[in-house]
């Protein structure tokens, strides 16, 4: 069983997430505490395996509590909260010092039996953690510069690229667009994250990024050198008029407990864009994914995995590989040269 510690101030809190996390027979809640004191004493007594982490809380916040957490005690923490958007950059940060993952508490249509199935997912992703590998890419950024590119990959708006990821995905997403010329064909991203906080990730990645990324808005028109995210708490769907490709943004049931959904992404993608599509599955625990992958393989896209090697959590790319719907298994660290590879011969070929 998983050895699970909440740390959150609120009594209810603990309580309702003792009550509902215990139904499942692999995890055990071991404790809980107000405050990251009491939390910093009950994890060297009873030695959980993943920590829930609140964000605000009295006497010291969640986030000054996960620095001093990751520098002497390295431990898989999902970090577990209701701040609005005003504060999900606090998210962003919570990832920069090492947090596994973040979900949102309950509110409007986010339920908590939604809440309670992804919430047991990324536990049992968080427990099958690797730091090792979240380390090595974070090496990758600081010796592996961002390589000059030639002025032209690709012009036309035929081609798309597909991006799906989960547990280890903000770190791989943000190696990947790091290293992307600016006139890559479109690009649409589900990542799972909550609502609010997926804003400030696409604007941390817009400012590291020579494309333009951003948070999706429905019936937002793709071109070159853009690439969009997928708003938590919903769905990104592509669709096309004519020769124009644009996304919705739509609500609907979770899919693999998912929403946003890598597969509802990927299953549009296969009926729109066919060949025009390559599709890339990351890091991840579940199966989110692996079945539109295969769809999108028999509409005629190229697809991609991320190799066991180099994911944090090699789940969705297994599931993937197992199904038959990978073209090519490739490292993290070769990815966006291959892309870049991929499009430019493309190109080539168009030209004669």
């Amino acid at each position: 069983m998983i050895k699970v510690l909440i740390i959150d101030d609120s009594a209810m809190v603990r309580k309702v997430l003792t009550e509902e996390l215990s139904k499942d027979k692999d995890i055990e809640i071991v404790g809980s505490a107000p405050d990251p004191f009491s939390g910093r004493d009950k994890i060297l007594k009873l030695k959980p395996e993943v920590i829930i982490l609140d964000i605000e809380m009295p006497r010291m916040d969640g986030i000054t509590f996960l620095e001093k957490l990751m520098k002497s005690y390295p431990i898989p923490v999902i970090i577990y909260s209701s701040v609005a958007s005003e504060k999900s950059e606090n998210a962003m940060k919570a990832f920069e010092l090492g947090a596994v993952d973040v979900i949102q508490k309950p509110g409007g249509s986010y339920s908590v039996d939604l809440m309670k199935e992804q919430l047991t997912e990324k536990i049992k992703a968080a427990a099958n953690y690797d730091f090792r590998k979240r380390n090595k890419i974070k090496s990758y950024d600081i010796i592996t510069k961002n390589p000059e590119y030639s002025k032209s990959v690709i012009k036309t708006t035929d081609k798309i690229i597909a991006i799906g990821a989960s547990t280890g995905g903000t770190e791989a997403l943000r190696f990947i667009l790091k290293r992307l010329p600016s006139d890559m064909p479109p690009i649409i991203i589900t990542q799972h994250m909550p609502q609010y906080f997926t804003k400030s990730f696409s604007e941390s990645l817009n400012r590291e990024s020579k494309l333009e990324v951003k948070e999706a808005e429905n019936m937002e028109l793709l071109r070159p050198g853009k690439a969009l995210i997928a708003p938590g708490n919903f769905h990104l769907v592509l669709n096309r008029d004519g020769a124009r490709y644009f996304v919705n943004v739509k609500d609907g049931p979770a899919v693999f407990h998912q929403r946003p959904s890598v597969e509802v992404m990927f299953y549009s993608v296969a009926k729109h864009a066919g060949k025009n599509a390559l599709g890339v599955i990351l890091t991840g625990m579940g199966k989110d994914g692996a079945e539109g992958l295969l769809k999108m393989k028999e509409a005629g896209a190229h697809t991609l995995a991320q190799d066991e090697k180099s994911c944090v959590v090699f789940g969705m790319p297994r599931e993937a590989i197992n199904l038959g719907g990978v073209d090519k298994i490739i490292s993290l660290e070769k990815i966006p040269e291959y892309l870049i590879k991929y499009f430019s011969d493309e190109k080539n070929k168009n030209s004669f």
